[in-house]
């Protein structure tokens, strides 16, 4: 199954996602909410998307974001018993209507809840990351494993994205971020953000909204790839919980140097 949905998304991007790149109307792009759009790739991707996922797999269900949008009930059903497909048409969506890089199109697969394998597709890089519970993570064919070691905070790049993070905690983790090697806004793509740690590109990502079609799928790769990913609080992640943001980063040292780093006083998280 894992060729299949590969397939399956490299269809959609290439038939239904990049031919509106750079080429989008007026009337094809709305605002969901302030600052959050919408295009009619997205709504299009998704519904291609729903179709050959759930005809892969008879009986399973989509919670896909704009599905969500459109019915926030939709949500609920993440962690639904049986197998349930996470996607995210176009992630991205902000860069994409605007011409720019990186997108991707996600997808993740839960069974009973938990995550069991997931996909994405850089669409203008044309690369895919793939993992499957328990039997690691490939991009373009070719296992990754993320770092072993913890160089240090001043040795560390990576990704603060300040933009949902309430304004205490903003405020401490921009005091705190020249501690740390290099500190960005990220490429306001975590379709691309994920891989980026996998691949030791970055070695970390902070976010703060943490719905389950941006993070569900890259999560399982980075975890699959040897690296950690846990609430800010250091719980587990779990696609059901869209709370208490979340810390990537490529193991488990790097991870607390990271956390330690930013925020030095636990008890404000």
């Amino acid at each position: 199954m894992l060729d299949q949905v590969a397939d399956l998304i490299r269809e959609v991007a290439a038939t239904i996602v990049l031919p509106r790149f750079r080429h989008l109307a007026a009337g094809e792009i709305h605002e969901k909410s302030p600052g959050d759009v919408v295009t009619i790739a997205d709504q299009e991707s998704e519904r291609a998307l729903t179709r050959g996922l759930t005809a892969l797999l008879p009986g399973s269900i989509v919670v896909g974001e704009e599905a969500v949008a459109a019915d926030p009930r939709v949500l609920d059903r993440v962690g639904d018993p049986g197998a349930v497909w996470i996607v995210d048409p176009v992630d991205g969506t902000n860069n994409f209507a605007a011409g720019k890089t990186p997108f991707a199109v996600m997808v993740a697969l839960a069974r009973d809840g938990e995550l069991t394998a997931s996909w994405i597709l850089d669409v203008p890089g044309n690369h895919l990351t793939v993992a499957e519970s328990g039997a690691g993570a490939y991009r373009d064919g070719v296992r990754v494993k993320t770092r072993t070691d913890d160089p240090g905070a001043a040795h560390l790049r990576g990704v603060v994205a300040r933009h949902y993070l309430p304004r205490h905690l903003r405020e401490v983790a921009t005091a705190n971020a020249p501690k740390l090697g290099e500190v960005t806004n990220g490429h306001h793509c975590a379709g691309y953000e994920y891989p980026a740690v996998a691949t030791d590109e970055q070695q970390f990502v902070l976010f703060w909204r943490i719905l389950p079609w941006d993070h569900a799928p890259g999560a399982l790769i980075v975890q699959e790839a040897g690296g950690t990913v846990r609430h800010l609080d250091g719980s587990a992640y779990h696609p059901t919980n869209s709370e208490r943001g979340l810390l990537v980063a490529p193991n488990d040292d790097v991870w607390h140097t990271v956390r330690d780093t930013l925020f030095p006083d636990p008890s404000i998280l």
